[in-house]
């Protein structure tokens, strides 16, 4: 990452405290495993060595989407991943990570840090002994790879595409399959045919997975992924063990960590894009109108029923859609009026 080199002229104290993080990402993966690397590094030098963080790439000691146990049990320290993945712990979780039609990366900080968000997430992972942080945001993702054309609403029907989250059960009322797979299994599943499509994440994540090896058409605008925010998690009993300056140090990385990933994000994306467009043969689309529509006013559908399996996700969703609506006002007067003016 750009700020993933961290110089310190004061020597590192031996560490008083040895941690783990297990992550959902590939070890070493450009963009997410790396911003896993720059966290625990980051954590590090803030702390002056007193603790020391060793990353476990996904498979390595859990399994990707064993993360959030491991670190509520204590196998490790620290969890870097989605909470979309979790889903089946709380429908709730699924609204820190990514909501379709839902908040950009710039709105979904305001709504953590600003908007109540960041105190409902710390209530939705309290029972199980966690305690959550946001560590990184992707932007607006890419809508992903494709084995057939997307022209039609219709041609939604019995695809087999691997999309998690709210995004999965949008596809899932418009007729498709949804497939959950950790990022390790996309690419094979793709080339072999066992899903028709995927999604990942954008250019630069997909341009390292190969996934323009096994899909001719990429579609955009990432409608299911408008702002994916990432997560540490951290075990609370651990987190409370350690003194009052280094609790404020670990949570002070973290936020600083989400920040740079989305620089990162910003800064690679466009040149990954030209690389699969004009080196790649890449055959770059974006979705239809009536398509992005259709899955616009499914995801209403979805959201709301989601919203009302328990009381805590009606609560998130509540402060979710209030703060949503209040951005879309003042972003179609700043944000959205500046970028239309800048494409005229």
């Amino acid at each position: 990452m750009a700020a993933g080199t961290l110089v310190s002229g004061v020597a590192q104290a031996a560490p008083e405290h040895k941690w783990k993080m297990v992550t959902t990402w590939p070890k070493n993966f450009p963009g997410l495993g790396t911003g896993a690397n720059y966290l625990a590094e980051l954590i590090g030098k803030l702390s002056n060595g007193r603790i020391e963080v060793k990353v476990y790439g996904a498979g390595e000691l859990v399994g990707a989407l064993e993360v959030f146990d491991a670190v509520s049990r204590g196998t490790a320290q620290l969890g870097h991943g989605a909470s979309y993945y979790w889903k089946g712990k709380s429908s709730a979780a699924q609204f820190f990570a990514a909501v379709p039609f839902g908040l950009t990366a710039q709105e979904m900080n305001s709504w953590l840090y600003h908007g109540g968000g960041m105190e409902l997430w710390e209530e939705v992972y309290a029972p199980f002994g966690l305690v959550p942080g946001a560590a990184g945001n992707t932007g607006v993702q890419m809508g992903g790879w494709f084995n057939k054309e997307i022209n039609s609403v219709g041609d939604l029907e019995g695809l087999k595409m691997r999309i998690p989250g709210l995004g999965g059960e949008v596809l899932k009322r418009a007729g498709g399959t949804p497939v959950l797979l950790p990022g390790g299994e996309i690419f094979p599943s793709l080339q072999s045919g066992a899903i028709d499509a995927t999604e990942w994440v954008g250019p630069y994540n997909d341009m390292a997975f190969g996934l323009h090896k096994a899909a001719k058409y990429y579609y955009y605008p990432g409608w299911h992924e408008p702002g994916t925010t990432l997560e540490c998690m951290i075990n609370k009993e651990a987190l409370e063990a350690l003194p009052e300056e280094l609790q404020l140090i670990v949570r002070t990385a973290i936020r600083i960590a989400n920040q740079d990933m989305l620089a990162d994000f910003t800064a690679k994306n466009n040149q990954a894009l030209e690389q699969l467009v004009n080196e790649q043969n890449v055959d770059l689309r974006r979705f239809p109108d009536d398509v992005l529509k259709k899955l616009r006013d499914l995801s209403d559908e979805v959201i709301a029923e989601e919203a009302a399996q328990d009381e805590i996700t009606k609560k998130v969703f509540d402060s979710f859609v209030k703060f949503r609506d209040q951005a879309k006002k003042w972003h179609a007067v700043s944000e959205q009026a500046y970028l239309n003016a800048r494409s005229l």
